[in-house]
């Protein structure tokens, strides 16, 4: 018996499309999507959405109130077959009840953010809420990875946001660093960040040296 391919295997290699660090075959959650911009990005890269499962912490009518372009995104993501899951909660998302079936090959988490307060970011206080948001998000993403998944998480890397630790934060629930690497508007077409609180909620805020930093279920 050979070795070559089946018609049928070259179809489906074919068939399959990649954008950066995400490919058609990989069963991808979005999480805490602003205008579902990133989410459409790779559903449209891909062809297809119905790998995908797109989720934010806004409920529809707070998504239309807060971003132009948001239900456009939407409806996009549905007609590609991406399933759309508005008030989930990145530190409870395991438990609910259209995601706790479900596993998932890559766990994506842009620029976490616990929200603007009356302080600089970076105050001590400050930094600790954002660090208890990504360590909630981390500790409910580990119970929804398949057996080779991985999560994503892309942030700001200089001061302060090198303070919220986190690659310490996802040694503490599991996870060891993969890779690191840097991250590029221009790698995702379409893609932009949203402020999302506040009279600026649907501008864009300035990214400067960020990366993806990527980790696997330690063994």
């Amino acid at each position: 018996m050979g070795f070559g391919k089946t018609a049928c295997q070259r179809n489906e290699m074919e068939a399959e499309k990649s954008i950066k660090h995400y490919s058609s075959s990989h069963k991808i959650l979005l999480v805490g999507e602003g205008d579902f911009s990133f989410a459409a990005c790779l559903a449209t890269s891909l062809g297809s959405g119905v790998n995908m499962v797109a989720t934010s912490l806004d409920s529809k009518v707070m998504l239309n109130y807060k971003y132009n372009d948001a239900m456009a995104n939407v409806s996009r993501l549905e007609e590609l077959g991406c399933t759309v899951i508005d008030e989930v909660d990145c530190c409870t998302m395991s438990q609910h009840p259209k995601l706790k079936s479900n596993l998932f090959d890559r766990i994506v988490f842009n620029f976490p953010h616990a929200g603007f307060f009356f302080a600089r970011e970076s105050t001590p206080y400050v930094i600790d809420l954002h660090k208890n948001v990504v360590k909630g998000f981390l500790r409910n993403a580990v119970e929804m990875l398949t057996e080779n998944g991985e999560v994503h998480i892309t942030h700001k890397t200089a001061h302060p946001y090198n303070m919220w630790e986190s690659e310490k934060l996802a040694n503490e629930v599991g996870l060891g660093l993969l890779d690191k690497i840097a991250f590029y508007y221009w790698d995702y077409p379409g893609y932009k960040n949203k402020r999302g609180e506040c009279q600026h909620c649907d501008k864009s805020f300035p990214i400067g040296e960020s990366s993806t930093y990527k980790f696997k279920i330690m063994n």
